[in-house]
């Protein structure tokens, strides 16, 4: 058998994201208290059967609880032979597509990354209201209360992929689609469940918890998580202007779409702008404002800028080129008061497993190691 010195032990990580106590999993997985204990402190490595077991109970490979260091568990995917739907360009290996089987046949299909059909509502406005006024809306369902749903601002589009799999416990995600700074505001004042955040600390490197102390009272808010994306230099397939870096961006044959202030992204080009002494009125598009990671790989995708700061997994969404910059965690901030709420609960316990992370790392650019983890 491996030694235990051998071992990487996951075990007390995931049981406390699950919100189990030791004795509670022991009886799940038929062993003692105190022998999960001393498998949570490296000091026993269970048989096959109590590995399962404990898998089992945490909604885990077993991978995930103990492995060989430096190993990274793969996802568990199978291969199939897909035929392409005709009538758009070849997607690019890495590129996502929905499968469905049509009289027997699998056929992958590229999905629009641009939402073309209407939007699902539940009210219209009825009258035009005041700046900064309440509206009158008409609900399309006299008796919806609307008690379980959560509002999440931010500008990862992989929130998409949290709502659904939240969706199962009953819960139901309404996104905003606001950028960090804003997001964090709207935290604040009180309008949202959720902010959503990825505003670096040039200085330390650290992600949103500097900006967040600067905005919230201590112990206001809890962090927790979302994930590790990449962020740089999305452009054009094939990269046919040979940009290498930021330096590239104040060529005069080089056009830009750019970010709208307080956005995440836009402050990590200012940042590397600043440090190679360049200045903005030297970037072609710096003053064209793209509202969004996916909005700005689409100018990309139509010719109409060469080159957009955003993530690779929105790059790799278009089947466009991509220079990394930098790899900074995703967080999600949520007043403290919040905790205890079902709908909050459910989010948590989702980022923990195995099957939603499997879907957001194969997106690209994602790392969900830290996922559900609580940083603050």
């Amino acid at each position: 058998m491996t030694g235990k010195a051998e071992i990487e032990n996951h075990l007390s990580l995931l049981r406390q994201k699950r919100g189990l106590a030791a004795a509670h999993l022991a009886e799940m997985a038929g062993v003692s208290r105190q022998t999960i204990y001393a498998m949570e402190a490296g000091n026993y490595v269970p048989n096959t059967a109590v590995a399962l077991k404990l898998a089992r109970a945490l909604e885990v490979r077993v991978e995930e609880l103990f492995s060989l260091p430096g190993d990274l568990p793969g996802p568990a995917f199978r291969m199939e032979q897909a035929a392409l739907l005709p009538g758009s360009e070849s997607p690019q290996e890495g590129q996502p597509v929905e499968l469905c089987r049509v009289e027997g046949r699998l056929v992958a299909s590229a999905p629009s990354p641009a939402p073309w059909y209407f939007p699902a509502s539940d009210a219209i406005v009825a009258a035009q209201p005041a700046p900064h006024a309440k509206a009158r809306v008409r609900v399309f369902e006299a008796d919806r209360q609307f008690q379980n749903r959560l509002l999440i601002a931010g500008c990862d589009p992989a929130i998409s992929v949290l709502a659904r799999h939240v969706q199962t416990a009953g819960v139901e995600l309404v996104l905003a689609h606001r950028n960090s700074s804003q997001a964090l505001a709207l935290l604040k004042e009180r309008y949202v469940h959720v902010a959503g955040t990825h505003l670096r600390d040039e200085s330390s490197g650290e992600s949103n918890l500097p900006a967040i102390a600067g905005i919230f009272p201590r112990h206001a808010v809890a962090v927790i998580a979302f994930a590790v994306w990449e962020e740089g230099i999305v452009t054009a397939r094939g990269n046919p202007k040979a940009i290498r870096g930021v330096e590239d961006l104040a060529r005069p044959d080089v056009t830009m779409v750019n970010r709208e202030a307080g956005a995440g992204s836009r402050k990590l080009l200012d940042a590397h702008l600043a440090r190679l002494k360049i200045p903005v009125s030297s970037v072609r598009g710096y003053r064209v404002e793209a509202l969004g990671h996916l909005p700005a790989a689409w100018r990309v995708q139509t010719g109409e800028a060469d080159c957009a700061i955003a993530t690779r997994a929105a790059a790799r969404l278009f089947g466009l080129g991509f220079l990394p910059l930098v790899s900074e965690r995703y967080d999600l901030a949520i007043r403290r008061q919040h905790l205890d709420l079902p709908g909050i609960r459910a989010l948590l316990d989702v980022l923990s497993r195995s099957q939603f992370r499997r879907e957001l790392d194969s997106l690209g650019g994602y790392d969900t190691t830290t996922s559900g983890q609580r940083m603050l």
